[in-house]
């Protein structure tokens, strides 16, 4: 498989939804979705409903942060998928900063993908593990910033 064709899985409904069954159940049961994704940016949203809500009556800070690490995570995957040689990812460092209640649909945006692709192949050409940190902003429905994730991914070529 290639980045393209592991696109055009997230990009399908049915698909996506068999995708999150088997890699992220509770992603699925979330809500969370891929609205746009190519290789640059990957877009995910999630809904404010009773499954990820707190008491507050806010989406929880936890559901937030996932649907912020699936918009990093398709880019750091589609980077790994088809390259030569396998390269293991892990997720070593999260920080975020909220600004607003998030009280209806979030969007996520990562725009890191050709970033996150160049640190994949250093992680091969210099064969020792590579760290990135990758960014993903939360708007809300007017646009209006919610939260800001900052998720350092690490690089390891195997074998």
């Amino acid at each position: 498989m290639n980045a393209a064709a592991f696109f055009k899985i997230l990009k399908h409904p049915v698909k996506f939804r068999m995708f999150l069954l088997s890699k992220l159940p509770l992603a699925l049961f979330a809500g969370l979705r891929i609205r746009e994704v190519n290789a640059q940016q990957c877009v995910v949203s999630i809904p404010y409903k009773w499954m990820n809500k707190n008491p507050f009556r806010s989406t929880y800070f936890a559901a937030l942060a996932m649907a912020a690490e699936l918009s990093t995570g398709v880019l750091a995957m589609a980077a790994t998928i088809g390259h030569p040689v396998k390269v293991s990812l892990l997720v070593v460092r999260l920080e975020s900063e909220y600004f607003k209640k998030a009280t209806g649909h979030t969007l996520f945006t990562c725009k890191d993908g050709d970033a996150l692709r160049r640190m994949v192949q250093k992680a091969v050409d210099e064969n020792q593990p590579q760290q990135f940190m990758a960014t993903s902003v939360g708007v809300n429905e007017n646009g209006e910033p919610v939260a800001t994730f900052h998720i350092t991914w690490s690089f390891k070529a195997r074998g």
